[in-house]
C-alpha cells in the first residue's frame, strides 16, 4: 500500500517574513481562480480579514491571530508595561471578537496575552521577541498536531474507501494537511487509493472552491457535490466514511461545523455510516457543557441571496437566516480524532482524559 510514495504540494496560507516584520496571508475568498497574498498591518485589517473569512478554518484562524498579536504588539510605542498590557489585552478583545465560534481564535489570543504577562521586567525587544517565538511555536505546533490527526485518521480507512467531506478542513484551515482532509492527502502521499465526495457546502462553498481545488491538487480523487446530494451517493454505497473538522468541540462531544454538518452526521447515521470529527485538542473547550452553550455566528443574507451569482437569486427584501455553523449532537459521532489519539462514546469521559496528564 506505500508502494508509491510521493510529497503533496500544501498550499502555505499564512506566513510571517521575520526579515521585513510582515505578516501575510492567502486570500480565501480570491480561490481557486486566483491565488494572492495579503498583507495584515493594522487591526481593521486583521479584524476585516477574519470577519470576511480571507483567512478561515479555526486552527488557521488562531495561528493567524497569534501573529497579529505580535504585530499589534509591535505597534504599541509605550515602554511603561501596565500600559502596554493595557494595550495589547484591548487589542486582543477587539480580535477576539471578529468570530465568536471558533474557540482557537481567543485562545490563541488568550496564549499571547499570558507570554506577555510572563515577561514583566523584560526590555521591549525581548518582550516583543517572546511573543514571535510564542506565534511560531502556536504555528510548528498546529503542523505537529495536523500530521498527528492525518496518521490517526488514516487508521480509520482502507484503500478503495470512499469517504464523504463537508466544508473545508484541509492545509487552507490549518497549517500542513489539516485535519477533515489530512488522511485524503496523507493517503495521496502513500499511494493508498481513496475516493473523496466533497459537499459544496453553502452558503460560502468553501467545499467546492476549497477542498476540490486542495484535492484535485493533490492528485486525491474527488468527486464536488451538492449539499442536498449526500443522501443519493451513500444510498449507493459510495461512502464508507465521512471526515468533518471542527470548529469548537464542548466536553459532551457536541460538535460545532460548518452549517449543514448535523445534516451529514444524520445521514450517516440512517445509512450505517460511521461519522467522525477531527480537529486539535485546542478546539476542545471543556468550559462549555454541551452545543446548546456554544454561540453560532450568524452572517449577512446577501451571501444566500446574491454572492456567488451572476445576478441575484433572490428578491432584495427576502427575509435570510444564514447561520455559518450548526451542531452535530455527539450521540451521531462515532469518533473524534485528535492528535492525542481517538475519543469514543461516552465523550464527557474519553475527553476528559486527554486533559488528565496537564492537571
Amino acid at each position: 500500500m506505500k508502494d508509491s510514495i510521493r510529497q503533496v504540494t500544501h498550499v502555505e496560507n499564512i506566513r510571517y517574513d521575520k526579515a521585513a516584520e510582515a505578516l501575510y496571508i492567502i486570500d480565501q475568498t480570491l480561490l481557486p481562480g486566483e491565488e494572492r497574498e495579503i498583507r495584515l498591518a493594522t487591526l481593521p485589517e486583521m479584524v476585516e480579514a477574519i470577519r470576511k473569512l480571507r483567512i478561515r478554518g479555526a486552527p488557521a484562524i488562531g495561528i493567524c491571530a497569534a501573529y497579529c498579536m505580535y504585530v499589534l504588539a509591535r505597534s504599541i510605542e509605550t515602554r511603561d508595561m501596565a500600559e502596554f498590557l493595557s494595550g495589547l489585552h484591548e487589542y486582543g478583545e477587539r480580535l477576539g471578537a471578529s468570530r465568536p465560534t471558533a474557540v482557537n481564535l481567543g485562545w490563541a489570543i488568550g496564549e499571547m496575552l499570558q507570554t506577555a504577562r510572563a515577561c514583566p521586567a523584560a526590555a521591549r525587544d525581548a518582550l516583543l521577541e517572546s511573543l514571535y517565538r510564542r506565534a511560531v511555536e502556536i504555528h510548528e505546533d498546529d503542523i505537529a498536531k495536523c500530521t498527528a490527526i492525518s496518521e490517526y485518521g488514516l487508521s480509520l480507512l482502507k484503500a478503495g474507501d470512499g469517504v464523504l467531506t463537508h466544508c473545508n478542513a484541509g492545509p487552507l484551515a490549518t497549517s500542513r494537511y489539516g485535519t477533515g482532509q489530512g488522511p485524503l492527502l496523507l493517503a495521496a502521499e502513500r499511494g493508498i487509493a481513496i475516493r473523496v465526495f466533497a459537499d459544496e457546502t453553502r452558503p460560502l462553498l468553501q467545499g467546492a472552491r476549497l477542498t476540490s481545488y486542495e484535492l484535485q491538487r493533490a492528485g486525491v480523487d474527488v468527486t464536488l457535490i451538492c449539499d442536498n446530494m449526500a443522501s443519493m451517493v451513500m444510498k449507493n454505497g459510495w461512502v464508507q466514511a465521512c471526515f468533518v473538522g471542527c470548529d469548537r468541540v464542548a466536553a459532551n462531544g457536541d460538535v460545532a461545523n460548518k452549517i449543514g454538518t448535523s445534516g451529514v452526521a444524520i445521514l450517516a447515521k440512517h445509512y450505517g455510516i460511521p461519522f467522525y470529527v477531527l480537529g486539535p485538542t485546542s478546539t476542545i473547550d471543556m468550559r462549555c457543557p454541551d452545543g446548546d452553550h456554544i454561540p453560532i455566528e450568524l452572517r449577512e443574507g446577501g451571501e444566500i441571496r446574491e454572492l456567488w451569482y451572476e445576478k441575484p437569486m433572490a428578491l432584495p427584501d427576502v427575509k435570510c437566516y444564514n447561520p455559518a455553523f450548526d451542531v452535530t449532537d455527539h450521540s451521531l459521532i462515532a469518533g473524534i480524532v485528535t492528535e492525542k489519539g481517538i475519543c469514543r462514546p461516552p465523550y464527557a469521559k474519553s475527553l476528559a482524559a486527554l486533559f488528565d496528564n496537564e492537571k
